[in-house]
């Protein structure tokens, strides 16, 4: 089996090579926000065992068997599938009768809208959590209506049908975590995972900022590491055995992400977002934005009026 990194763009050439008409792709561009639904009736194949690097929410109503990371789990009753990132993970139909709808979506989505930044700050699509929600008949019902509003608002011309959108899907994550199984108890987590947790929810805390006269306090990955009273070296170690990535990625792929909100939804100024990000001089969070975007502050803000 595989380990490798599936993206948006690698999975709808797959279904197109594979002459699977489950999505619409036409307007998929990397690096801008993208949603998309489809029926599950379409998605009764085998799915590679990969990581993606892309969001899925499933209600799933049929039988069959997911292979999680190293947890084999069966489907016998209408589910919410709320995946990690960093897990990867395959499904196999086990009935011919397969219902409900999955949709998918990039960071820049889940950026977009501060409702959903909440969700963010809890376990749904951690490595610790649960990635599956059982619901009683009545629950599946619902969630089938917030699904095919979704679904709906996603193939009208209504023009704030995006907005639309998140709302439904805001309703379907809330439903998971007022219904959600219990999640993995900190003690019973191996030492690298639980120190992640705590750095993940120590990261996410600080976030979203709320204005320029409380700047962030943890900036770097020596800051984390001296509040979670470990060895800098150490939390690296264990930040990376779990994402593949580095603390200091992680702080700044959050920096940029909170940089493009603030940028896009107040009206501070471009100083005062770099400050409020812990940048002493403008210069130095104009090269850090455009290190990171391949644009300017001001280019991003004067392309949000066009």
């Amino acid at each position: 089996m595989s380990d490798q990194l599936e993206t948006i763009g690698d999975y709808y050439k797959k279904i197109k090579d594979g002459n699977v008409t489950i999505f619409e792709t036409d307007d998929f561009k990397a690096g801008t926000s993208h949603f998309n639904i489809t029926m599950r009736k379409y998605c009764n194949f085998k799915s590679p065992y990969n990581r993606r690097d892309y969001y899925r929410v499933s209600l799933i109503i049929g039988k069959g068997i997911f292979q999680y990371g190293n947890q084999t789990l069966y489907i016998d009753q209408p589910t919410l599938f709320f995946p990690s990132l960093t897990i990867p993970y395959t499904w196999e139909c086990q009935d011919e009768i397969q219902e409900g709808y999955s949709c998918l979506f990039n960071q820049e989505f889940f950026n977009g809208n501060s409702e959903l930044q909440f969700f963010k700050k809890t376990s749904l699509f951690k490595e610790w959590g649960a990635p599956l929600v059982a619901l009683s008949e009545e629950q599946a019902g619902l969630a089938m209506l917030y699904f095919e509003q979704i679904y709906k608002l996603n193939n009208s011309s209504y023009p704030f049908r995006c907005s639309g959108i998140k709302s439904n899907l805001a309703s379907v994550l809330h439903l998971a975590l007022e219904h959600r199984m219990e999640d993995v108890s900190m003690n019973d987590l191996p030492a690298n995972v639980r120190l992640y947790r705590m750095f993940d929810e120590l990261l996410n805390k600080q976030f979203p900022v709320d204005s320029p006269a409380y700047p962030l306090e943890l900036k770097t990955a020596s800051d984390f590491a001296d509040h979670l009273h470990v060895h800098v070296n150490h939390l690296n170690s264990s930040v990376k055995s779990i994402t593949n990535l580095t603390t200091t990625q992680i702080i700044k792929e959050r920096m940029v992400e909170e940089s493009k909100n603030l940028l896009k939804y107040t009206n501070w100024d471009i100083a005062e977002v770099g400050y409020t990000l812990g940048f002493e001089q403008p210069s130095h969070f104009n090269n850090f934005f455009k290190k990171h975007t391949s644009t300017s502050p001001l280019q991003f803000k004067k392309a949000l009026i066009i």
